[in-house]
């Protein structure tokens, strides 16, 4: 089935399947988990001994890690700016009738907690200068970010796609990069984060395949189109003040990579991974265009690896606002 109209007749035939999907990818609110269930309860005896346990339990925690882990704190609490973003797409519209603007809505309300229970340990943890922090949340939100999507919601649902399943792989790494330095409850919390961030990922991939059956052409174009810009995480736009928006970025990047939380050849590896769940390969009923983009994607990862082949990793060290001492 091809739909040959606009992308809002698209829009209304996958908003039509989207009360199913909700149900598959997003939690009941009453059942789910939430900050309160993951840190010390202020209400009990115990308070603030499990505080002062937390505290020691950070310490080994390395500069880069520490790092890392603000700066994705940051980015969850942004979400003003992306439930903005996405509600502006094309075909979505504020109402209660409407099955993409309920997606939204609670997709947004199961990410809202991610930041809140970071933020709510780093405060405890006692190694972060929280106002610095702040700070550059507060800018984050207030400068925006320009991905290049437009109102389109096929190149929107690309980068959501490609973002959730590199903050599942971020918060993986950092829960295990904590367990291994004594910090379990730490390790938990990226943990069911990153279980979050996965069944994100499959509905944005869902979303793209159920427009690939009835749009091939331009969703393929789409796909395209967002690759040769290359997807740009929200962390790109972090500054702290007094810097330019953005200018913090490299920085937060050279200690992801020196982890190992997230790196050039993660990159190639999530877009092999979406190449193949969303069957490039072998779609049919392209237009001539169509079939050049999917020329050019199906090529694309063995570009980057010779070009990730001869990158060396960052070592240049640099002095975040963010962390105490």
């Amino acid at each position: 089935m091809t739909l040959s109209g606009s992308r809002l007749d698209v829009m209304r035939f996958v908003g039509e399947k989207i009360d199913a999907l909700v149900g598959d990818y997003l939690k009941p609110v009453d059942t789910n988990w939430q900050p309160a269930d993951l840190l010390p309860d202020a209400t009990q005896e115990t308070f603030f001994e499990e505080i002062k346990e937390l505290q020691q339990s950070t310490r080994e925690l390395s500069y880069d890690y520490m790092a890392v882990l603000v700066g994705d704190t940051i980015t969850e609490e942004a979400l003003p700016t992306y439930e903005s973003w996405l509600m502006d797409m094309e075909g979505v519209e504020q109402g209660e009738a409407n099955g993409w603007s309920r997606w939204i809505r609670g997709w947004t309300a199961e990410e809202n907690r991610h930041g809140d229970l970071l933020n709510k340990f780093l405060y405890l943890s006692g190694r972060v200068n929280m106002r610095a922090m702040e700070t550059s949340t507060q800018y984050l939100i207030a400068d925006g970010f320009d991905i290049g999507t437009g109102k389109d919601p096929y190149r929107n649902f690309i980068y959501t796609s490609f973002q959730e399943l590199a903050t599942n792989l971020s918060h993986r790494r950092t829960a295990t990069l904590a367990k291994q330095a004594g910090c379990a409850q730490l390790s938990k919390i990226c943990g069911v984060i990153a279980a979050d961030e996965m069944r994100h990922a499959k509905a944005y991939k869902a979303f793209v395949s159920l427009i690939l059956e009835v749009d091939p052409s331009e969703m393929m174009l789409a796909f395209e189109d967002m690759m040769r810009k290359k997807i740009v995480m929200p962390a790109h736009f972090l500054r702290e003040t007094g810097m330019k928006i953005g200018q913090t970025f490299s920085h937060f990047s050279d200690a992801a990579q020196r982890l190992g939380v997230y790196t050039t050849n993660d990159y190639i590896t999530l877009m092999d991974s979406l190449l193949v769940d969303w069957n490039i390969a072998h779609i049919t009923d392209l237009n001539d265009t169509g079939q050049r983009a999917r020329d050019y994607l199906m090529a694309l990862p063995d570009r980057l690896r010779r070009v990730a082949d001869r990158t060396k990793s960052p070592t240049l060290a640099y002095e975040f606002s963010w962390i105490s001492g």
